[in-house]
């Protein structure tokens, strides 16, 4: 009988893993391309930096079983999250603005083209369904909302932020992706055509019309949708257009990079930053709150939207720690940089400097 449920556990995983959400790996004329990028080393991509998987100190046993046992207060939110939702179809292509949809899905607006980055509208964010599920009024977009999207960009190919349900309710709608080296191999898998597909390596320009250009730019993280780790590159990106310069910047721990991107490219007028789903014991692929102080002066940004958070429990902190410490740290510090921190469905003006928004985080249980 044991043996029994092994094969069939076995049969069962093996039945699983051939749904396409789980993507294919780079092969062929990719694997190839893949192969010439300075960035790709032994077999997989590589950070500019050494970056271990965990930090000094610990273990993957220890992480484990601190999921598992630890009792800490991950404070996971009883109300409804608040939002406010914008109708998204009857905004004017005129209009500069920004939409955040928590974690790390957002759409832009900027000199009459639209941009969705790494939208997850599914209500989950794991390879298994029903595993790490939205908080309660997260969710509150679907593919139906949105207006054809001009570029779809997507930093790299983990589930939280290249969700295969989302992108195949938005696929009729999406006339451009941008994605880094090797992701273009899970949309082909999608049926998505191969010439609405742009995959590019760090530094690299898209000039996508006279108005606005796209550059690639360095994250320290990792990728991968199984087993295997880094078979397919991460990235930032620098969205620039008239008289106006935006960092979009994925998920990334503190290094180097964020000095050498504001160096080349800043200032930065608006920064999106990786800040919440963070661990001591991941600090080098996910800013602690403190290196999100850090990152924003390195990159000159004059205002900081702080993403990753407020959706999903990914991390064993409250779900409103990451807004809390930043915006006391962002306070204490020597020439705090105003904070972007919307609702989930409120209007960003791009351009408007002086818009002010409340810390809607506090009161919710």
């Amino acid at each position: 009988m044991i043996l029994t449920l092994i094969i069939l556990l076995f049969a069962l995983l093996i039945l699983v893993s051939q749904h396409p959400r789980y993507g294919k790996k780079p092969s062929g004329e990719r694997l190839a391309l893949m192969q010439k990028s300075p960035n790709y080393k032994n077999g997989k991509f590589e950070n500019i930096h050494f970056t271990p998987e965990l930090a000094e100190g610990y273990s993957f046993s220890k992480v484990f079983i601190d999921f598992l046992f630890k009792k800490v207060d991950r404070k996971i939110p009883s109300d409804v999250i608040p939002s406010v939702k914008t109708n998204l179809l009857q905004l004017s292509p005129d209009q500069d603005i920004l939409v955040w949809f928590g974690h790390s899905s957002y759409y832009i607006q900027l000199e009459g083209k639209r941009f969705l980055i790494d939208p997850v509208f599914s209500g989950n964010a794991s390879p298994i369904y029903g595993t790490t599920k939205a908080f309660k009024g997260t969710d509150i977009y679907t593919a139906n909302d949105f207006p054809y999207i001009d570029y779809l960009l997507i930093t790299h190919d983990h589930y939280d932020h290249l969700d295969y349900k989302t992108i195949m309710d938005l696929q009729p709608k999406i006339k451009k992706i941008i994605c880094p080296l090797g992701v273009g191999s899970h949309l082909e898998y999608w049926k998505f055509p191969k010439e609405i597909i742009i995959e590019k390596d760090w530094y690299e320009k898209i000039e996508l019309d006279q108005n606005l250009t796209l550059y690639t730019t360095p994250s320290r993280h990792f990728s991968g949708r199984s087993i295997e780790r880094c078979n397919t590159l991460w990235t930032s990106f620098v969205l620039e257009a008239n008289n106006f310069k935006m960092y979009l910047g994925g998920d990334s721990g503190y290094d180097t990079h964020y000095a050498e991107i504001g160096d080349k490219y800043g200032p930065f007028d608006i920064a999106l930053l990786d800040n919440g789903q963070y661990n001591p014991a991941w600090r080098y692929i996910h800013n602690l709150p403190e290196d999100l102080i850090k990152a924003m002066k390195d990159i000159k940004a004059k205002r900081v939207f702080p993403v990753h958070s407020s959706k999903f429990p990914l991390s064993l902190h409250a779900w409103d720690e990451p807004l809390i410490k930043v915006t006391e740290l962002n306070a204490a510090s020597e020439n705090p940089i105003p904070l972007i921190t919307p609702k989930i469905g409120e209007l960003v003006e791009l351009r408007n400097e002086k818009q002010e928004f409340q810390q809607w985080w506090k009161g919710v249980r």
